[in-house]
């Protein structure tokens, strides 16, 4: 062998070794966000699934982030200090988008509590919850999924390497605020998704009480809770479009601006 030829093929191997270490580094915060994504970390979806759909996130951000994980690659540094931030980093996106999910989910809780409707195929899923947090997180991937989720992931995940680069650790304390914001905005999502049910629950249990008042000796228990029933599935019919379009809403003005208040 020429050794011309010699310092091509070692050349090769050098560059192909470096494209290794970028693409594993690359992996290592889009497998962690992969875990908790809505949508494509579902528990529904097999493991085999959402594996092969990290490796092609892997492959599509890439790219686009090489500059930022070449130098750690050349280094030839990915199983210290990389490893770690690189993990905590994808978690701390996937957790962030996962708390819409929570939204959806807590709504229908709470809206199911309002309504006596707990228990109402309660069971239906992987996740034991109720029937409306089933409806609501179900309607709410849809809308995600054909309002472009794979497209805005990608982009979410190539931005966070401005603000959290790897190999490095974000500050705590902006971090903390990070978080702390937004599962603030997740817990009053979820209060407002569900105060249709629960201003109709008190209303409900207002008019009972005067009815019970008035009425000692009637079973208000007996006549009330078929007509609740009956009132929450109505209730559900009229509001959860609506629901479900200021949650898409809000998750849509997240990803417009997903680092608002961060590092």
């Amino acid at each position: 062998m020429s050794p011309e030829l010699a310092d091509a093929l070692m050349h090769l191997i050098k560059l192909g070794q470096d494209m290794l270490l970028s693409g594993f580094l690359v992996f290592l915060r889009v497998g962690a966000a992969m875990a908790l994504l809505p949508a494509f970390g579902e528990q529904s979806v097999p493991a085999r699934i959402r594996l092969g759909l990290a490796l092609a996130f892997t492959l599509i951000v890439a790219p686009a982030v090489s500059g930022y994980v070449a130098p750690l690659a050349q280094l030839g540094d990915v199983i210290g200090l990389p490893l770690i931030t690189e993990t905590l980093a994808g978690l701390a996106i996937g957790i962030v988008l996962r708390l819409f999910i929570l939204a959806l989910q807590m709504a229908g809780t709470i809206a199911a509590q309002s309504t006596s409707l707990a228990q109402f195929f309660g069971g239906a899923g992987v996740e034991p919850q109720p029937a409306i947090s089933q409806l609501l997180v179900v309607g709410g991937l849809a809308l995600a999924v054909m309002g472009g989720l794979h497209v805005r992931m990608a982009e979410l995940i190539v931005l966070s390497y401005d603000l959290m680069p790897p190999g490095a650790f974000p500050g705590a304390s902006d971090m903390a605020d990070w978080g702390l914001g937004r599962i603030a905005d997740a817990v009053g999502l979820a209060f407002s998704l569900a105060a249709p049910f629960v201003v109709a629950s008190l209303i409900y249990n207002v008019a009972l009480g005067i009815i019970n008042r008035a009425m000692p000796h009637l079973m208000v228990s007996f006549v009330g809770a078929p007509a609740l029933a009956l009132g929450g599935l109505a209730l559900l019919l009229l509001v959860l479009p609506l629901s479900l379009s200021v949650w898409a809403t809000a998750f849509g003005h997240f990803l417009d601006e997903p680092f608002a208040g961060s590092p």
